[in-house]
């Protein structure tokens, strides 16, 4: 873990030239930016891989979400065959497709967790340094409840997750690509069929392969989303900006989102591997992300932090 010493900043993406529905844009839910100060507290420097995933399931035999047989109260209406373990799986279509339907290029396949990240045939050899995907929220919470740490909320992600830079769009500062390199792991290429991998990673890549922040955190742009710990609610900054300075804010108290009212749904952070400009640039580092609590995706993990201690810990 990496000490991040606290303070205060401007949370939030401030609106950008472009605001068509999709592409490098700040999203209305990410404003208005307003400030913020966080208490210092460690984070851990990568999102939690699938080694140190493998170490708890060893010693607590826990079994995730997507490893477990659906309920059918959870799901009414859907046929008792078809209630079978699995998580959702990004597919590339096969030819150029419109991108008004995200259900062209995502699929619910069973037999996917954890173990299994690509397809029921996958495998995680010799991804030990990969994040750890298709881990839904509980299952983000009983790792942290295990190793003694806790999800981070969203104020104190983007605090960290900025570096100590201000105002600036990515972690780094306001230019994506530095020359020829680029900086995170995102999507090149015509979404969403084809990813040309020009970063060095055609899909989700290991853990430290692009420089760290001004804090020492890797990866907090692209790779996979992250999850927090507050609860999704698109009017939320417009709550705290009316209140002046927000003191180590802790989300909501209650999840709502207008496109899906009934599904609870917690933040997510970063972006991953699939975030383009031609479609979802949310690896710029004031925007937002949001997720079924108990869904994972192969580009969803999570990272903890633990506070420090009472006696002044760094």
């Amino acid at each position: 873990m990496v000490w991040i010493p606290g303070g205060e900043f401007s949370m939030g993406a401030a609106e950008t030239m472009s605001m068509t529905p999709v592409g490098m844009q700040a999203t209305t839910d990410s404003r208005p930016v307003h400030r913020v100060a966080v208490d210092g507290f460690w984070m851990d420097e990568t999102e939690v891989t699938n080694a140190q995933f493998a170490a708890f399931v060893r010693q607590t035999k826990y079994v995730t979400v997507a490893e477990r047989t659906p309920q059918a109260e959870d799901f009414p209406g859907v046929p008792r065959d078809k209630l079978v373990p699995g998580s959702v799986v990004f597919t590339a279509p096969a030819q150029r497709v419109a991108l008004d339907n995200a259900l062209q290029w995502w699929r619910y396949e069973p037999g996917v967790s954890w173990r299994t990240p690509l397809g029921r045939n996958s495998t995680i050899e010799r991804r030990d340094d990969f994040p750890v995907v298709h881990i839904a929220y509980g299952d983000a919470v009983a790792y942290a409840t295990w190793a003694g740490k806790r999800l981070p909320t969203e104020a104190e992600w983007e605090f960290a997750a900025r570096g100590g830079l201000s105002g600036k769009l990515y972690p780094w500062g306001d230019d994506f690509v530095a020359g020829d390199t680029h900086l995170c792991n995102s999507h090149q290429g015509d979404f969403p069929h084809t990813d040309r991998g020009t970063d060095g990673f055609a899909g989700v890549g290991p853990v430290k392969k692009f420089a760290p922040n001004g804090y020492g955190l890797y990866d907090v742009a692209g790779n996979v989303w992250e999850w927090v710990s507050d609860w999704y609610r698109p009017d939320y900054y417009g709550r705290l900006a009316a209140g002046g300075i927000a003191r180590n804010p802790q989300g909501p108290d209650s999840s709502y989102d207008p496109e899906e009212p009934g599904t609870p749904k917690r933040v997510h952070r970063g972006g991953s591997f699939l975030c383009t400009e031609q479609y979802c640039s949310r690896y710029m580092v004031g925007t937002r992300g949001k997720g079924d609590v108990g869904t994972g995706t192969n580009h969803l993990g999570f990272r903890l932090v633990r506070p420090a201690a009472a006696s002044g810990d760094r």
